[in-house]
């Protein structure tokens, strides 16, 4: 774990909500160091294009490590072009496995339009259910809030900021500054 003289890191409020043939990530801006807002404008939702095929991901935790696993990931998508879940898998092994990648504080959400899934890096590679997946430390909130919204006439994208300005007015650690990427199937 952590030093525990070093106050932490806290924030990022990640969402993935599928919507019948879109897909919609969605996170906040805010970077929080204890009780302090360091930054409320980072953008922790990318689009990656390694092969010419497009990928959205979002991170939550330690920048430089998501980076690192961002940076992996698309070297992975490059060598399996167009099969996300075979290069997600291939990440969270190395991650698993790698003496150095283990250390790294940071989960991903990541999708191409079709597939939606959740990397850690204790192995895992989640499919959510309901076409659901959130992280962070407002990521609870903006799950119950996409669930409860997720079956009415609203667009993916419409749950998805509702969802997160719900978890912005919850956890402190969360701002409304979103950073919004759509892909399709």
């Amino acid at each position: 774990m952590a030093d525990s003289n070093f106050p932490g890191w806290h924030g990022t409020t990640i969402i993935g909500v599928r919507k019948g043939d879109e897909v919609v990530i969605a996170g906040d801006g805010q970077v929080s160091l204890g009780q302090t807002v360091i930054k409320g404008s980072a953008r922790k939702v990318r689009r990656l294009s390694p092969g010419g095929h497009a990928v959205v991901a979002g991170f939550a935790g330690s920048t430089a490590d998501a980076f690192t696993l961002l940076e992996r990931l698309e070297k992975k998508l490059e060598a399996t072009p167009g099969q996300l879940q075979r290069a997600s898998v291939e990440l969270a092994k190395d991650w698993r496995t790698d003496k150095h990648l283990q250390k790294l504080e940071a989960m991903l959400i990541v999708t191409d339009g079709r597939e939606l899934y959740v990397i850690t890096g204790a192995g895992d590679v989640l499919e959510p259910e309901h076409g659901i997946a959130a992280i962070g430390s407002g990521g609870m909130y903006a799950l119950a809030a996409a669930r409860a919204l997720i079956d009415g006439e609203h667009d993916a994208e419409t749950i998805a900021r509702r969802a997160m300005a719900i978890a912005a007015d919850i956890c402190v650690y969360t701002n409304g500054n979103l950073t919004v990427e759509r892909i399709s199937r």
